[in-house]
């Protein structure tokens, strides 16, 4: 056994880290757009091409930007990146949560698992506090320049990247490692050592297979969102997730209480386990 068990905490990024999803912060506005059209317009291309939703925002973003001039290389997916808005707390959250993992003798490391894209996460205020961000990216030419979608990441795609941060595989585009069989005592972060974020339907599935195995799913809301509550108290009472909490993220939240019990049950759990051996 490790000497200090690691614990991962999984976010979704839009919806539960951010009050908006990450393109609506920068990169909407400069093609000209409002939110509202320029997700119809994905919708309708997806629904017209019976195609992923996914894979659709991503030409939609490519084909708006070279309509109005815009290059979109990595610093500028970077740079909408610097103007996303987060929920209270966020920015302290990860000092908070890896101080008392500290205290109590864990190891905590942050990951993230969206359908966004991996180069604005990358350029926002919180980039730095992530072992890894799995994530939506593009393929880009020789100028740099965004060419061709290089990962799309839907909600059943999101299921394999918990199966590589157990086993410590940070490469998206691993196929072998992710399906070679490993021990659970082998594994470098067991599934019973996992929290995950998400605040709808399309962490479900993500939700489910960490709650199978023994870890914790947590659906945030909104505080100002009477639907994403609905919709959080819906997938609790489904049974995808055992909490529910405000995406308000600072010491004296909900949010906290529930982190920190989970963590404490997870070093009593693997104290246990190493005196019964």
């Amino acid at each position: 056994m490790r000497k200090k068990p690691i614990v991962a905490l999984i976010y979704d990024f839009d919806g539960t880290l951010s009050p908006g999803n990450m393109q609506e912060f920068g990169f909407i506005q400069a093609v000209g757009k409002t939110a509202p059209e320029f997700w119809a317009m994905s919708d309708k291309l997806a629904v017209g091409q019976d195609a992923s939703n996914v894979l659709s925002y991503m030409k939609m973003m490519f084909d708006e930007a070279k309509a109005n001039g815009i290059k979109l290389r990595r610093e500028d997916f970077m740079r909408f990146g610097a103007n996303v808005e987060l929920f209270e707390g966020v920015r302290q959250w990860f000092g908070l949560i890896n101080r008392y993992g500290r205290e109590h003798g864990l190891v905590i490391e942050h990951y993230i698992n969206s359908s966004g894209l991996k180069e604005i996460v990358e350029g926002c205020s919180i980039a730095g506090e992530f072992k890894h961000v799995y994530a939506g990216s593009f393929i880009y030419n020789e100028q740099g320049e965004a060419e061709w979608p290089g990962i799309a990441v839907d909600y059943t795609a999101k299921t394999q990247f918990l199966f590589k941060i157990s086993k410590g595989i940070f490469s998206a585009r691993d196929n072998k490692q992710v399906n070679d069989s490993i021990a659970d005592d082998k594994k470098r972060v067991p599934f019973s050592h996992m929290i995950y974020f998400g605040d709808g339907d399309t962490d479900v599935p993500c939700m489910k297979i960490v709650g199978m195995f023994g870890g914790h799913s947590i659906a945030v809301y909104d505080p100002e969102n009477d639907r994403k509550k609905a919709t959080a108290r819906k997938l609790k009472r489904q049974g995808r997730v055992a909490f529910t909490a405000p995406a308000v993220y600072t010491e004296d939240s909900p949010v906290y209480e529930i982190v920190t019990a989970i963590i404490d049950k997870i070093k009593a759990d693997w104290t246990l386990q190493k005196l019964s051996k």
